[in-house]
C-alpha cells in the first residue's frame, strides 16, 4: 500500500516562509512526476508546482519567483519552499505523485493546512 504524507503546514504572517514536505512510503518501484496542489474554501483545486522525475519544474503564475519545488529521490520526498507568503496563499496544500507499485497510479496525500495572516 502506497501512502503520501505531507507535513510542514501552519500559521505564518504575510511575508513569512514555510517549507512543506511530502514523503511517499510503501512498496514503491519508481516515482514519476510529483506535484503540489492547493484548495482554498469555495475554490477549485489548483496546481501550484510540478517536478518531473528528471527535475524539470513548472509553476503557477501566482507563485513564480516565490515558491520552489524540489525532490529527493533517495528519500521519495518532494518539497515546496514557500517564501514571501501572501494571505491569498491560504489553502490546504496536497501533494500528488505518479507511483509505480504493483500497478502504476496517481496518489494523493491527505493535505496540510497553510494559513497566512495579514
Amino acid at each position: 500500500q502506497v501512502q503520501l504524507v505531507e507535513s510542514g503546514g501552519g500559521l505564518v504572517q504575510a511575508g513569512g516562509s514555510l517549507r512543506l514536505s511530502c514523503a511517499a512510503s510503501g512498496r514503491i518501484f519508481s516515482i514519476g512526476a510529483m506535484a503540489w496542489y492547493r484548495q482554498a474554501p469555495g475554490k477549485q483545486r489548483e496546481l501550484v508546482a510540478g517536478i518531473s522525475s528528471s527535475g524539470s519544474t513548472s509553476y503557477a503564475d501566482s507563485v513564480k519567483g516565490r515558491f520552489t519545488i524540489s525532490r529527493d529521490n533517495a528519500k521519495n520526498t518532494v518539497y515546496l519552499q514557500m517564501n514571501s507568503l501572501k494571505p491569498e496563499d491560504t489553502a490546504v496544500y496536497l501533494c500528488n505523485a505518479v507511483i509505480q507499485s504493483y500497478s502504476t497510479g496517481s496518489f494523493w496525500g491527505q493535505g496540510t493546512q497553510v494559513t497566512v495572516s495579514s
